[in-house]
């Protein structure tokens, strides 16, 4: 069974640093199964939005809003995919999310930073940013 499991989001004053991550279990994060990953968030009123994926060959695609400021990546020791995330802000706040793209490999990671081919969603994991 394909799981995956968020955790490192917490309290954090404005310009901190975070480390995410999202443990998989039933599949490799390192394998052509896990080809398109990403990590997604929410706040309360707004829609799920896209922060970063990953595709194959370790080629990465940031929404605007991260600026420079999060690093996307995959740990094939711990099997997990991280979110390093730097420079936050109050507006950064919210549930953090990660996804597994699974349609047919051709098309995984071809619909830009749309949220909707993602699926096997976590329960995600609450990042406070705030002094």
């Amino acid at each position: 069974e394909v799981q995956l499991v968020e955790s490192g989001g917490v309290l954090v004053q404005p310009g901190g640093s975070l480390r995410l991550s999202c443990v998989a279990s039933g599949f490799r994060v390192t394998a052509t199964y896990a080809s398109c990953m990403g990590w997604f968030r929410q706040s309360p009123g707004k829609e799920r939005e896209t922060v970063a994926i990953i595709r194959s060959g370790g080629r990465t695609k940031y929404a605007d809003f991260v600026n420079g400021r999060f690093t996307i990546s995959k740990d094939n020791v711990r099997n997990t995919l991280t979110l390093q995330m730097d420079s936050l802000k109050p507006e950064d706040s919210g549930m953090y999310y990660c996804a597994i793209d699974l349609r047919p490999e051709e098309f995984r990671c071809s619909s830009g930073l749309a949220t909707t081919p993602f699926s096997n969603w976590g329960r995600g994991t609450q990042v406070t940013v705030s002094s």
